[in-house]
């Protein structure tokens, strides 16, 4: 019976090589992948996607106003890896989870869990809502502890605690860190992180 699988972690985890690597272990088996990411990432380019350590492949673009049911080659693969699966809609979710129910193709999900102010993204609430398997992917904060948060820095280095949930970027925007040290950058707002 195949399953609605939601693999998270904070930035830097390795969610997209790890999403990679799923989909040359199921194609090395013979199977067929439908790799797809939401059209908001076009941070490698529209239909790339590329993880930080260099692995790389095509993927079909999600729009916003997309339903995967209907757009979905239900008879040509065998299985579904989505990354960025934070920004799915709550709809798109839905779609995947009856396409699970309702063909038996299995479905790999890999995204955050929360945004740079510690908030659900509606696409990974609704994940946590229907999957059948959710796995953490650890991975650790500057002082040793498991990073849980994705903290935001304006370009001079300063925590940002307001601002739009969906803002593009990588290590120039971004750290993952434990929550005792976000929360005292926090209170400390106006010190800078030493990078």
């Amino acid at each position: 019976m195949a399953k609605l699988y939601f693999k998270f972690g904070a930035m830097g985890s390795s969610k997209t090589a790890n999403a990679l690597m799923t989909k040359f272990n199921y194609e090395e088996k013979g199977k067929k992948v439908w790799l797809i990411k939401p059209a908001i990432d076009t941070r490698d380019g529209e239909t790339v996607l590329r993880s930080r350590i260099g692995l790389q492949a095509n993927a079909t673009v999600i729009k916003k106003e997309d339903r995967i049911i209907d757009i979905c080659p239900l008879n040509e693969i065998d299985v579904i890896i989505c990354d960025e699966s934070q920004f799915l809609t709550p709809q798109q979710v839905d779609d995947l989870r009856l396409i699970v129910s309702d063909y038996n193709i299995p479905v790999l999900c890999f995204g955050l869990r929360s945004d740079f102010l510690t908030h659900l993204f509606p696409g990974s609430q609704r994940l946590f809502e229907l999957a059948d398997s959710i796995t953490e992917i650890k991975s650790i904060c500057k002082c040793g502890a498991k990073a849980t948060v994705n903290a935001r820095f304006d370009g001079n280095g300063y925590i940002q605690t307001s601002g739009e949930q969906i803002q593009l970027g990588g290590n120039e925007s971004y750290e993952s860190m434990c929550w005792s040290c976000y929360h005292k950058l926090v209170l400390e707002k106006g010190n800078r992180l030493n990078k």
